[in-house]
């Protein structure tokens, strides 16, 4: 046998371990799951406004998130040949990058769900009587914690393609008809950003894009005109900008 073969083995061997474990992460989730849905010590409340049990919170949130986590690695780990290179060759802020976008899209999936079943419900039956407990219930589902959601994987999904720029960079010059197509996308973010925060109460979406921008300038400081971090940078910034003028003003 070759070192190469040997090392190609050890490889293979490392990388059916690794699967191994990745299939027993999915057989924790499953037993989780039924302990979730059949024991009686998760029935209680999330908080004291009673908008979740326990149950409902890790069915919609924890489990999934770490299933997703499980399978992400699980096919990123079937695509090597042989398995087990790739994990151990794909840099690992790579490879953090690849799943917290994944599971920031997970977040903006549940996040829209949770949204758009409340704020039809809360439309159609809490528009006479918002005192009641089940539409208080509905509504901080709708107002609240469907936007807690939302945010944190809005953040997840946006920081990790920021980064991703930066360790893939754009290496041929940017021309001034890229910089004028890459302002002009980007001030319809800002426009979006200026409409969801001017003529509304400003609370948490705020630091979001606050949050976002700083990200993006600081990248561009320390990384240059990379085509994303001028487009993020751009948006971001000038919506703040646009709304804090208008807030002023006003």
């Amino acid at each position: 046998m070759t070192a190469n073969t040997a090392t190609l083995s050890t490889a293979a061997r490392s990388g059916l371990s690794r699967l191994h474990a990745l299939l027993f992460v999915q057989t924790i989730v499953i037993i989780l799951g039924s302990i979730n849905r059949l024991g009686s010590f998760t029935l209680g409340y999330v908080a004291p406004n009673e908008f979740l049990r326990w149950v409902d919170f890790h069915n919609a949130l924890t489990l999934p998130l770490i299933s997703l986590s499980a399978f992400y690695l699980l096919k990123k780990l079937l695509e090597a040949n042989p398995p087990g290179i790739a994990l151990r060759t794909l840099d690992t802020r790579h490879l953090t990058l690849n799943l917290a976008f994944i599971l920031g899209v997970y977040l903006l999936g549940a996040s829209y769900g949770t949204h758009e079943v409340t704020n039809y419900l809360s439309f159609r039956f809490c528009r006479e009587d918002a005192a009641t407990d089940l539409c208080r219930i509905v509504i901080f589902n709708d107002d609240e914690f469907s936007h807690w959601v939302f945010f944190t994987g809005f953040v997840m999904v946006n920081a990790a393609l920021m980064f991703m720029q930066v360790l893939f960079p754009h290496h041929s010059p940017i021309t001034n008809n890229d910089r004028a197509l890459l302002v002009f996308n980007a001030v319809f973010i800002a426009l979006g950003i200026f409409a969801n925060l001017a003529f509304e109460v400003i609370g948490l979406d705020l630091y979001v894009v606050a949050l976002l921008a700083a990200i993006a300038v600081y990248l561009l400081w320390r990384r240059g005109a990379q085509p994303l971090l001028i487009y993020y940078s751009v948006a971001y910034v000038l919506g703040l900008i646009a709304t804090f003028a208008y807030k002023t003003l006003a």
